[in-house]
């Protein structure tokens, strides 16, 4: 029986425990790497990270495990999901990445991890370095021939939670149910079926392939819903829709509240999406500026001085915005390493 979810999802049995800490909006994203051998055409990895090795925490581009921790500790993240590319082309670092993060942050830290290759030994490395769960995207080619793989003796042999996660393609249901029935009959834990969607990395895949966007609000893929639900109507196991809505309105939303709870200084305001609301004053001379507001009664704690502005408590800085001869503005911005700004309204 499928029990339906927020905005959308649905799951038959019990979901992932990585999933759990994913919808709580607690799980780090660690891509460790954008290299990637596989090359899926439905892959929706960003240009600025498909085929590159570069490692990102969440948003931000990180250099160090220093920087890894404090975006962790930012969001105060009690789980990590590690994916790429495909982590496993970088397995030193992958590694490294599991135990500092482990020895870090304990072992109740959850930790999860996304790739194509399935290979015993390397499974078996990450579980002996402390992953806690591994869940493989077989290319689509593969979905009907699992027995050729080492999936069951990995979920055999391996003590961590075992899944498959792979994209509902339109029009796959056969396929699908192949590769589900095998999965659930030699012991795999959980399937996750993600609803297709479409990025300026794999929008070539729309024409080539038939596909429609669903509608002008998403960047879903038409059919791909209608496809997991068929699926899940005719197989038995754990398995999950996680639709595209979810990921935004849901996951994304929590986790975007979560840090800014963790960032938001009392000079600032957080909205209910977990944006970030900061006033701003513009000014030749931020000190300047800052003395005329502290005589407007603004006290120190309200306001900072910055290079070529003063940032303000949003709220009192619409009360004073029109006396004031500077031009003022509310900024709502992510609480993300790049701030990227949502909206800027003009106060005078």
């Amino acid at each position: 029986m499928i029990e339906e979810m927020e905005c959308g999802s649905a799951c038959t049995g019990r979901i992932a425990e990585g999933c759990e800490h994913c919808i709580n909006g607690s799980k780090m994203v660690l891509l460790v790497t954008g290299k990637c051998p596989w090359g899926c055409y439905y892959c929706p990895v960003s240009l600025e990270k498909k085929g590159k090795d570069v490692v990102y925490a969440n948003e931000g581009r990180v250099t160090t495990d220093e920087e890894i921790i404090a975006e962790a500790e930012s969001m105060d993240a009690t789980g990590t999901g590690i994916t790429g590319g495909d982590p496993l082309t970088c397995m030193e670092r992958t590694i490294h990445m599991i135990r500092m993060l482990k020895e870090r942050f304990g072992l109740e830290h959850h930790i999860h991890l996304y790739t194509a290759t399935i290979d015993l030994d390397k499974a078996k490395a990450l579980e002996e370095a402390g992953l806690d769960e591994i869940r493989f995207h077989p290319q689509r080619r593969m979905w009907t021939r699992m027995s050729d793989t080492s999936l069951a003796q990995i979920a055999e042999e391996c003590g961590m939670d075992v899944g498959i996660e792979v994209p509902a393609l339109p029009g796959s249901d056969d396929e699908l149910c192949a590769l589900i029935d095998y999965a659930t009959s030699v012991g795999v834990d959980f399937v996750n079926l993600n609803e297709l969607e479409f990025s300026e990395s794999n929008w070539d895949m729309m024409d080539e392939n038939g596909y429609e966007v669903r509608d002008e609000i998403s960047s879903a893929v038409l059919g791909s819903e209608e496809t997991a639900r068929a699926v899940m109507e005719r197989c038995e196991g754990n398995i999950h829709f996680c639709s595209s809505p979810f990921k935004d309105g849901i996951q994304l939303r929590r986790r975007l509240i979560r840090k800014a709870e963790h960032l938001c200084t009392d000079y600032q305001a957080i909205t209910e999406d977990g944006t970030i609301v900061r006033g701003f004053v513009y000014a030749k001379s931020p000190a300047e500026a800052a003395e005329k507001l502290r005589k407007m009664g603004v006290e120190d704690d309200m306001m900072r001085v910055m290079d070529n502005k003063v940032e303000v408590a949003p709220w009192i800085l619409e009360e004073i915005a029109e006396e004031l001869e500077y031009k003022c503005y509310m900024s709502e911005q992510y609480p993300t390493a790049d701030a990227l700004e949502v909206e800027r309204t003009p106060l005078n």
